[in-house]
């Protein structure tokens, strides 16, 4: 098993702004850090945190660029690749997940590169639940 992470969105924000995660998050990237994985990040985060603080809906104190950059300035995060392949094996995925696009390749990230999740989105727990991706709930 990898022991690879991708953070969701809500995940990488909890972490640059150093908010509680669930016992079982924290100790999958005390592991991954542990045994020199790392804690991957997906360029759609980015753009996720651009779209939020767009409109209103992402408070900080840093403009959204550097916010970016701050996280991957965190110990073992890495930048996860986001190619063509992915992007398209993102409008092919078995299984049933809604069509909120950053979701779909979130997941088709996780999928190709066999990396366990950490999210709250409970429509990516749903879908692990069916088997189709692993996921940590943070």
């Amino acid at each position: 098993m990898n022991p690879a992470l991708l953070l969701d969105t809500c995940a990488a924000i909890w972490i640059i702004e150093n908010a509680a995660l669930s016992e079982a998050a924290v100790a999958a990237i005390d592991q991954a850090y542990d045994s020199g994985h790392a804690v991957y990040v997906s360029p759609i985060t980015a753009w996720e945190i651009g779209m939020l603080a767009a409109r209103g809906r992402f408070k900080t104190t840093l403009p959204p660029h550097r916010w970016f950059r701050r996280l991957l300035e965190v110990r073992g995060v890495r930048l996860a690749e986001m190619s063509h392949e992915t992007l398209i094996s993102s409008s092919f995925l078995p299984g049933n997940l809604h069509r909120d696009p950053a979701d779909r390749i979130l997941a088709a990230t996780a999928r190709e590169n066999d990396y366990a999740l950490v999210t709250r989105d409970r429509a990516l727990l749903g879908y692990a639940e069916q088997g189709h991706i692993r996921a940590i709930a943070c």
